[in-house]
C-alpha cells in the first residue's frame, strides 16, 4: 500500500472511530432520557408543588431535580469518563466528556399540565456538539444525532420549510416580560405585530429544544429564541444541522462575537429551504440593540 492509501485507510478508520464513540454517547443519551420518561409521565397533571428561581416567569418542580439526578447517574454510571452542566445542579464532574442537561425543557408547561415540554441531553467534546437527543415523553418522539445523522424514533429524519415566509409557520416566545425590560414594551410588541402580520402561523409552545426539534423534522419552518442557555439548545442544535437546518446563534450583547453557536443566548433556527427576510431583520435588531446597551453599559 502507498503512502496516499495508508493516508486515506488511517482516516477512514479515524471517521468510523469517531461515529462509533458518537453512536455510543448518542445511545446512552438516549437510554437516559428514557428513564426519566416514566416518572415525569406519572407526575405530569399531578398535585405539584411549583417553586421559583429568578422570577414568578421562572418556574422549578422537585420533578426536575428528581430527574436531573437520574439523568446524572444514569450517565456517570455508563461512562464515567463525564463531566455534567444540569439546568438545576449546576457542574459536576471532571471528565473529558462535558454534558449539557435540561431535565424538564417546558417546565411552566408541564407544571401546568400542557403538553409540550422535554427532555434534552447534549455530549460535548472538545468543544463540539457529538451526540444528542431531545425526548418528548407526552409524544413518544425521541429525536436523536450522532456525528453523522438526527432520527426520530430511530428513523432518519431531513428538515424541509416553504420558501416563502408568508406560508411559513414560525414557533417563538418572543417577547416575554424580559424582552420588554431590554428591547422595551412598544418595540417588542410592534416587532411581535411584524411577525405576526408576515408568517403564515406564529406559535408559541414555550420550549426551545423541542421546537428546533420540530424545525429538524419538518412539522414547522423555523424557531427563533432570544434568552436561552447551553442546555435548553445543545442537543437541538445538532439534531437540526444535522437534518439538514440551519442555526444562526445571536450574541445579544452576553458573549463575544465567534463564541460556539449552543454558548450564544440567542438564535434563529431554519429547516432546510428556510431563509426569511422579516425574521432575519428582527433577530438582528434584537441582537444588534442588545449589543448597544452592553457596551455602554
Amino acid at each position: 500500500m502507498n503512502d496516499a492509501n495508508k493516508a486515506v485507510s488511517q482516516k477512514v478508520s479515524v471517521d468510523e472511530e469517531r461515529l462509533d464513540r458518537s453512536r455510543r454517547l448518542m445511545r446512552i443519551a438516549e437510554g437516559a432520557a428514557r428513564v426519566v420518561g416514566a416518572p415525569l409521565l406519572a407526575a405530569f397533571r399531578s398535585d405539584m408543588v411549583v417553586d421559583y428561581k429568578r422570577d414568578l416567569h421562572d418556574v422549578v418542580t422537585i420533578h426536575d431535580r428528581q430527574a436531573e439526578t437520574l439523568i446524572r447517574d444514569f450517565i456517570f454510571d455508563h461512562e464515567p469518563n463525564s463531566a455534567m452542566l444540569g439546568e438545576e445542579g449546576g457542574q459536576v464532574g471532571a471528565g473529558e466528556i462535558q454534558w449539557y442537561v435540561d431535565p424538564i425543557d417546558g417546565t411552566a408547561n408541564f407544571a401546568r399540565g400542557l403538553a409540550f415540554w422535554c427532555v434534552s441531553i447534549a455530549a460535548v467534546e472538545q468543544g463540539a456538539v457529538v451526540a444528542g437527543v431531545v425526548y418528548d415523553p407526552m409524544a413518544n418522539l425521541l429525536f436523536a444525532a450522532d456525528s453523522e445523522r438526527s432520527y426520530l424514533n430511530g428513523e432518519v429524519i431531513a428538515s424541509k420549510s416553504v420558501s416563502d415566509e408568508s406560508r411559513a409557520t414560525l414557533i417563538t416566545g418572543y417577547p416575554v416580560s424580559r424582552d420588554f425590560r431590554l428591547d422595551g414594551r412598544d418595540v417588542a410588541l410592534a416587532r411581535l405585530g411584524d411577525l405576526v402580520e408576515t408568517f403564515s402561523t406564529l406559535r408559541r409552545p414555550g420550549s426551545a429544544a423541542l421546537s428546533i426539534a420540530h424545525v429538524a423534522a419538518g412539522f414547522c419552518d423555523a424557531a427563533a429564541g432570544f434568552g436561552v442557555n447551553a442546555w435548553d439548545v445543545a442537543a437541538a442544535t445538532l439534531i437540526l444541522k444535522n437534518a439538514g437546518g440551519r442555526y444562526e446563534p445571536l450574541t445579544l450583547g452576553k458573549v463575544p462575537d465567534g463564541t460556539i453557536d449552543y454558548l450564544c443566548p440567542g438564535y434563529l433556527a431554519y429547516g432546510h429551504g428556510g431563509d426569511y427576510p422579516t425574521l432575519n431583520r428582527i433577530g438582528a435588531a434584537i441582537s444588534a440593540g442588545r449589543s448597544a446597551k452592553a457596551s455602554a453599559s
